[in-house]
């Protein structure tokens, strides 16, 4: 008997995802973020509805599946998605996970955004996340967090977001 077969199969991933702020001539667009509608002046540039936690959050999903990443299921090429909220893409992402056996244990997520100001959406954002995943919020853990005014973040070119996603499955593939 190998080692591995006593292990518990647990599975990490990993995702990260920019997205630039839309010129001030551009359509206006709602900024979303988590799946929760943020009162900006602000909108970021994306072929979905540009929501960087949620496709971070995807990503985070299927590397720990070992599925690639967003982009190869829902390319930027395709008009399907064009304006698609990213809330779908999130529940197809998970439908995959579920479907090949794995569960959500939890998510931690980091927003890098020095505008807009996101302490007072950080629930709603976590309780949304929550919904969509499935769980209850305590699995559901939403940082924000500036660049203290360095690199583009700093410079309020867009917005970053990391998520690191924890898996539980009966299966050791």
């Amino acid at each position: 008997m190998s080692l591995s077969s006593h292990l518990p199969m647990l599975r990490i991933g990993h995702g990260y995802d920019v997205h630039r702020f839309a010129p001030s001539n551009a359509p206006e667009r709602d900024l979303m973020l988590g799946g929760v509608c943020i009162p900006s002046a602000l909108s970021l540039l994306a072929h979905s509805d540009g929501d960087v936690l949620i496709h971070a959050l995807c990503d985070g999903i299927l590397g720990a599946i070992g599925a690639g990443d967003i982009g190869q299921h829902f390319p930027d090429t395709d008009p399907r998605f064009k304006n698609i909220s990213s809330s779908a893409l999130l529940t197809q992402v998970l439908n995959l996970a579920n479907d090949d056996g794995w569960q959500l244990v939890n998510v931690d997520v980091t927003v890098i955004a020095q505008v807009p100001t996101l302490s007072p959406y950080r629930q709603s954002m976590r309780e949304n996340l929550a919904t969509l995943l499935g769980t209850d919020t305590a699995r559901v853990n939403i940082k924000a967090t500036t660049t203290e005014k360095l690199g583009f973040v700093g410079r309020k070119e867009g917005i970053a977001c990391h998520a690191v996603v924890l898996l539980a499955g009966a299966d050791a593939r």
